[in-house]
């Protein structure tokens, strides 16, 4: 064969295989969605709040984010960050609430995924409770609702395509908050029934295989005066060293009809107070280093753990992080009576331990909404929030301080919609800059939101072919 008729093929074979290149790519680009901010769409109710939390976790470069999906049900993504490659959503498990279609609530919202990944990789998901039934049995701490608490661990390490559900924790329990500690202990706190109940923690040594039995932190009990309970709202979250953080605020728990507030139950919270637990010794104190007695109750907290008195102003939703010295901040937001509304006319107020007493930030301008507080610094604190701007625009946005949070400027805005309103998470566990907290947006006129990822340039995009989870018929509500 002569070196002109080899050459020839040699050239015939590199057009074929650039052809081929080239038709392969333009079938990929085809393929190929346009880029959205958002990386699912189906989103149920409050997909997410600060409560309920972490609802993600940054771990070996790669985001899992947990979020309350259709009809209820938990369902987690992926991002890792190296790659670009998004999975998922996988529904991580079932929900006993949402399924319900003569309910006159169809969507109760208290059983948002909290998530955790242990020291073995296996995720792990607390979810679908909001105080158990009566027909479940009784509960020894509190009274029922609805709903179920459940426990899913992923089947394997690091993968959200398969899950298993264990039955090691009260099905009692809403308002699940998970907290691991350096030694890889896993700490499950929880409201242990309706809202007549004490709040626990559950504790696992094994990294969830088993959990040690329901320990009462804050006490439920009748009053005698009114007609009336001792309720709670703490944040748990964690501290310095061996430490456990808590802010809480004050719910009294009105009869339906009493003779105080004709409305009868209402969300009224007041106070805003501040413990910590150190894992190792047991111990609970409170900022001053004094021992406190448990469960907690409204007398002890309000001589021994009150941060500040609100009087007749309502409260809503408590945040904290500490300082390196371990001094901490806590933010709540507060307002005058607002009956059903939960945030209303209510404006964030930051508070902080100074070693002797709490001070309150000269700031004014913090808006209202809800959001997160991450203490970088004795100095530098930033506190992430969802808010409303000129009344028809909705934003998250991060606000900073650099003088010990004694003054708040806007810094950074992650995501603007006009005439939108959005829930937002508590920040994600040791976030990556790019996502640092998830978000849900309303899909006007349906009970589903966009989800977003939200970090220092924004949200991160995803294919809409990937991200219109609703059009997948796997995911479709039945």
């Amino acid at each position: 064969m002569s070196k002109k008729l080899i050459f020839s093929l040699v050239c015939l074979c590199v057009l074929i295989c650039s052809c081929n290149s080239k038709k392969k790519a333009a079938l990929t680009e085809v393929n190929k969605g346009t880029q959205v901010d958002y990386f699912a769409d189906n989103g149920y109710g409050n997909a997410v709040a600060i409560v309920q939390h972490p609802s993600g976790v940054y771990h070996k470069g790669i985001t899992y984010v947990a979020y309350q999906g259709t009809l209820e049900d938990p369902y987690v993504v992926s991002y890792n960050h190296k790659t670009k490659e998004w999975k998922g959503p996988f529904k991580a498990g079932v929900s006993e609430m949402g399924k319900d279609p003569n309910r006159k609530k169809k969507i109760d919202n208290h059983g948002k995924p909290a998530l955790l990944i242990d020291d073995a990789g296996y995720i792990h998901i607390a979810f679908g409770g909001h105080g158990g039934r009566p027909s479940d049995g009784k509960n020894p701490l509190g009274n029922h609702h609805y709903g179920k608490n459940q426990h899913a661990v992923s089947k394997n390490p690091l993968d959200i395509s398969s899950w298993e559900t264990r039955d090691n924790i009260s099905l009692f329990g809403t308002y699940s908050q998970f907290v691991k500690m350096n030694n890889g202990d896993i700490y499950l706190f929880y409201r242990h029934g309706a809202h007549r109940s004490d709040w626990v923690y559950q504790k696992s040594t094994d990294n969830g295989v088993t959990f040690a039995e329901p320990v009462s932190f804050l006490k439920h009990k009748r009053l005698q005066h009114i007609e009336a309970e001792d309720s709670w709202y703490p944040w748990v979250g964690k501290g310095n060293g061996d430490d456990i953080i808590v802010a809480f605020d004050y719910h009294i728990c009105r009869d339906n009809k009493n003779a105080q507030d004709i409305r009868g139950h209402i969300p009224e919270r007041h106070n805003l107070y501040y413990m910590l637990f150190n894992t190792k010794t047991g111990q609970w104190k409170n900022v001053k280093n004094e021992l406190l007695d448990m469960p907690l109750t409204k007398e002890v907290a309000d001589e021994k753990t009150l941060v500040t008195n609100t009087g007749t102003d309502w409260t809503f939703q408590s945040i904290a992080d500490v300082d390196q010295s371990g001094n901490p901040h806590v933010c709540i937001l507060v307002g005058p009576d607002i009956g059903e509304k939960r945030s209303g006319s209510k404006r964030l107020q930051h508070f902080r331990w100074d070693g002797q007493e709490w001070l309150q930030s000269k700031n004014v301008n913090l808006p209202r909404g809800n959001g997160d507080l991450e203490v970088k610094s004795a100095t530098e604190i930033s506190i992430y929030l969802e808010s409303e701007v000129n009344n028809d625009v909705g934003e998250i946005a991060r606000w900073d301080s650099f003088d010990g949070g004694d003054t708040f400027k806007k810094k950074k805005i992650f995501l603007q919609r006009k005439n939108s309103g959005f829930v937002i998470s508590s920040l994600i566990e040791n976030p990556h800059p790019d996502a640092r907290i998830i978000v849900g947006e309303k899909v006007k006129g349906t009970d589903f939101r966009k989800m977003y990822l939200l970090g220092d340039n924004g949200p991160i995009k995803r294919d809409d072919k990937e991200a219109s989870v609703l059009n997948d018929k796997n995911n479709k509500p039945n």
